[in-house]
């Protein structure tokens, strides 16, 4: 797969769908996840739509280098990446962590995007309570994870035992300051306030079963041009957990862009 320097770190990213013509969506994992958190989704939409994932410095298969992890950083490496690819403007989609990244980019680099998916993003005033507590699991944790990861699913047909070991390796794959550095950097998420002022259209995911839910609708109702899509059967993990709905919802936001009472009450004064 290749690989790309930018801002000065060697990241690495997908782009099988370069020739194809179609509109392009950048797809970018969460916290301590990679690109299989968006996998089945971006499957789903490849026959309409150039589809390019990436994986953040620190994680993945991308450089661990020293510093650079603050969601400034991770945004201002998504719009190098699309610099690297050509992409003048493009609809970007971010996952938990790159929900957050997707904030700053709708505040900091407005104009590079056509439209903005936010699947369970951190909360626009960042992450507090007893979810800000995290300790960094060891090779001696992971058979307690994985049954800390058994005993809360309820999508066992899309969450199966190596589904779940798999994402436990990965979570201990990231580097010390991505794990640490973007966790301070999360908890320290301040642009609430500024929601109001993102114009960009936005498609707001979420999930019944998660428990950012309560922030992800209080982030909705003050971003003044955005639709919500809440799925009851799925938790955190959306994408894992209705891939076919995810894809839905994405496809129809990009054919329709934002469909609200304020937006059907427009049409009746053209």
């Amino acid at each position: 797969m290749p690989h790309a320097t930018v801002n000065g770190a060697r990241l690495w990213y997908e782009d099988a769908d370069a020739t194809s013509g179609r509109e392009p969506i950048l797809f970018h994992h969460g916290w301590t996840g990679s690109r299989v958190n968006w996998a089945p989704v971006a499957e789903r939409l490849r026959d309409r739509y150039r589809v390019i994932l990436m994986e953040c410095r620190g994680a993945g298969e991308s450089e661990h280098t020293e510093d650079g992890y603050t969601l400034e950083q991770y945004a201002a490496d998504v719009a190098g990446m699309a610099d690297h690819l050509g992409l003048e403007r493009f609809t970007y989609a971010g996952h938990s962590m790159g929900g957050g990244i997707g904030y700053r980019l709708a505040l900091d680099h407005a104009r590079r995007l056509e439209r903005l998916v936010l699947m369970a993003p951190i909360p626009a005033d960042g992450i507090s309570g007893p979810m800000a507590q995290v300790t960094r699991p060891t090779e001696a944790d992971h058979d307690a994870e994985v049954e800390r990861g058994r005993r809360m699913r309820f999508r066992p047909d899309m969450e199966p035992d190596a589904w779940l070991e798999d994402r436990f390796r990965h979570r201990r794959s990231v580097s010390d300051g991505h794990f640490v550095q973007s966790w301070a950097a999360m908890r320290a998420l301040s642009v609430g306030d500024r929601l109001p002022d993102v114009q960009t259209p936005t498609l707001m995911i979420a999930g019944r079963a998660d428990g950012l839910l309560g922030a992800n609708l209080k982030d909705f109702q003050r971003l003044p041009n955005a639709t919500l899509q809440v799925f009851s059967h799925a938790g955190h993990e959306v994408a894992i957990h209705e891939p076919d709905g995810v894809a839905r919802c994405i496809d129809q936001f990009m054919q329709m862009g934002v469909v609200s009472a304020r937006t059907l009450a427009e049409r009746l004064q053209d």
